[in-house]
C-alpha cells in the first residue's frame, strides 16, 4: 500500500511539473527537432547570399515569425548576428487569444511558466520576468499561461534562438492594443525596471542582454479582409512597395519617439478613410520601439538606428525547397492570400 501511495504521488509530481513547462503552440510551421533544425541551418547557409551586416552595436531588432518554410531565409540574416545570452521578447496579441480570452487592451500578457520548450533543451525565464511583475504598476500587465500558451509569435523566435545560444534566456511579453499614450506611460515605466535589471546584473546591451519584436508585415487577401487594391499581381507590387515604403522612411533610419509616431499613423488604423497595412505586430513595434528608444536615452545618452535586412513575402518567396523535413505550411500563397515580413536590426550609436 505504502509503494502505491508514492507512485501516486510521484505521478502527480510528475504531472504538476510538466504543467510548468509551456508546451508548443505551434507544430508545423516551425522547427522543433534538434537534427533538422541543424539541417536547416546548414541548407540556409548554402542558399542564401553573403551579407555584411555587423553585430557591432546591434542590441535589437525586428524579427518575422511565419513559417520557416515560407521565411526561412528572412530570418536568417538577423539569428546569426545575436550573441546575448537571454533576450527580452516583444509578441503579438493574435486574434486567436482575443477570441479565447476577449479583447483585452491597455496591457502587457507575462507568463508564470517554469520553461518554454525549445529545440535542443528546454529555455529558461530569465529573472528579468519577476522583476517586472514586482515593480510595473499592477494595472499596466496581466499574468496569464493561457494566452501564451495559444501565441505563436514568441516561440517562432526560439528555434533560431538556440541554434546559436544553447543557453539562452527570454523575457515573454506579449503586447495588447494600447493608444499611443498609454504604450507611452507604460514603456517609460518598463524602460526604468529594465534599466535597474542591467544595472543590478552588470549587463551590456547587446552584448549580455538583446531586445526581439515579433511581428509579419501586410497580411493581403479576401481571408484578410484586406484587399484595397485589387486581387492580382499588380495590387501584390502595389502592397509590397507600401510595406517597403514605410519601412525606409520609418525604420530603415534614426529612430526616436516622434519616428515611433510617425510610424504608429501609418500602421495602426484610426477612424480615418486611409488605408492601413495589416501589420500583426503594429502594437509590439510601437511598443518596443518606444521602450527601447527610451531605454537607450534615458540611461545611456545614446540614438538608435534601424537598419532593414531583408524583406519578402509568402508569393515571392513561395516554398523552400527544403527536403526530408517534418515541417509544413500552415497558409496559402497566392495573388489573393500573401503575408509581407522582413527582418530589421536597431544599433546604437
Amino acid at each position: 500500500m505504502k509503494s502505491k501511495i508514492i507512485f501516486v504521488l510521484l505521478l502527480l509530481t510528475f504531472h504538476l511539473n510538466a504543467q510548468n513547462i509551456r508546451p508548443i503552440r505551434d507544430s508545423i510551421g516551425f522547427c522543433w527537432k534538434a537534427d533538422e533544425m541543424n539541417r536547416f541551418i546548414n541548407f540556409l547557409d548554402e542558399k542564401n547570399e553573403k551579407e555584411n551586416f555587423t553585430s557591432n552595436n546591434l542590441i535589437a531588432a525586428i524579427s518575422v515569425h511565419d513559417d520557416y518554410l515560407y521565411a526561412g531565409k528572412i530570418y536568417y540574416p538577423l539569428y546569426k548576428l545575436i550573441k546575448a545570452k537571454e533576450v527580452v521578447i516583444f509578441g503579438v496579441t493574435h486574434g486567436s487569444v482575443r477570441k479565447e480570452l476577449g479583447d483585452l487592451k491597455d496591457v502587457l500578457i507575462l507568463d508564470e511558466f517554469d520553461e518554454w520548450k525549445g529545440v535542443y533543451s528546454n529555455v529558461k525565464i530569465s529573472e528579468l520576468r519577476e522583476k517586472i511583475k514586482s515593480k510595473l504598476p499592477k494595472e499596466n500587465f496581466i499574468v496569464n499561461n493561457k494566452a501564451h500558451s495559444i501565441e505563436h509569435s514568441i516561440e517562432a523566435l526560439i528555434p533560431f534562438l538556440q541554434y546559436y545560444n544553447r543557453n539562452i534566456k527570454i523575457t515573454p511579453i506579449m503586447v495588447t492594443q494600447m493608444s499611443f499614450e498609454k504604450m507611452g506611460e507604460t514603456s517609460n515605466q518598463l524602460s526604468k525596471i529594465i534599466y535597474e535589471y542591467i544595472a543590478e546584473k552588470n549587463l551590456q546591451l547587446g552584448k549580455d542582454i538583446f531586445f526581439l519584436i515579433s511581428n509579419d508585415a501586410n497580411h493581403y487577401g479576401e481571408d484578410f479582409n484586406n484587399s484595397p487594391y485589387g486581387l492580382d499581381l499588380n495590387a501584390h507590387q502595389i502592397a509590397t512597395d507600401e510595406d517597403k515604403r514605410i519601412i525606409k522612411a520609418n525604420l530603415n533610419c534614426e529612430i526616436n519617439k516622434a519616428s515611433i509616431e510617425k510610424l504608429s499613423k501609418e500602421i495602426i488604423p484610426n477612424n480615418s478613410k486611409k488605408i492601413f497595412p495589416l501589420w500583426c505586430g503594429r502594437y509590439p513595434i510601437t511598443f518596443g520601439l518606444l521602450t527601447i528608444d527610451k531605454l537607450l536615452n534615458d540611461f545611456y545618452s545614446k540614438k538608435i538606428y534601424g537598419k532593414l535586412f531583408k524583406y519578402s513575402d509568402t508569393l515571392t518567396e513561395k516554398v523552400l525547397p527544403f527536403k526530408d523535413t517534418s515541417m509544413g505550411l500552415t497558409a496559402i500563397f497566392s495573388p489573393k492570400h500573401w503575408c509581407g515580413w522582413f527582418t530589421l536590426g536597431i544599433y546604437q550609436n
